[in-house]
């Protein structure tokens, strides 16, 4: 699924330049633990959380995550989009809830990660 369908199916705001809403994005997890994010996160995949620190680019820098949507209204600061730029980190906001975004997405066809 394109990032673009995304941002349009979750109502979002985009913090990436447009040429990355064009990446295909293969799977989804959701979590606001970076341990659990850590453990089941085995292959590139979209990160859905409510997370807006610094240590979650690094962490995406770290797993090869392919985007992040923060959830519940949640916006990243400028030094994080400064971050994920650098890191070529595509990210977007939307006022959803972590479940709703997710049943949303799922719903669309998006696959959970493999754990």
């Amino acid at each position: 699924m394109k990032l673009k369908k995304i941002v349009e199916l979750l109502e979002a705001e985009v913090f990436c330049p447009e040429k990355y809403l064009e990446k295909d994005i293969t799977c989804a997890f959701g979590s606001d633990l970076i341990s659990d994010i850590l453990m089941c996160t085995k292959e590139p995949t979209l990160l859905l959380t409510g997370l807006t620190n610094p240590q979650v680019v690094r962490l995406a820098d770290m797993i090869e995550l392919q985007g992040i949507v923060f959830v519940r209204g949640k916006k990243p600061t400028p030094e994080l989009v400064e971050m994920a730029k650098e890191s070529d980190l595509p990210m977007i906001s939307t006022a959803f809830t972590l479940f709703k975004s997710s049943g949303i997405l799922y719903n669309e066809g998006l696959r959970s990660c493999r754990i």
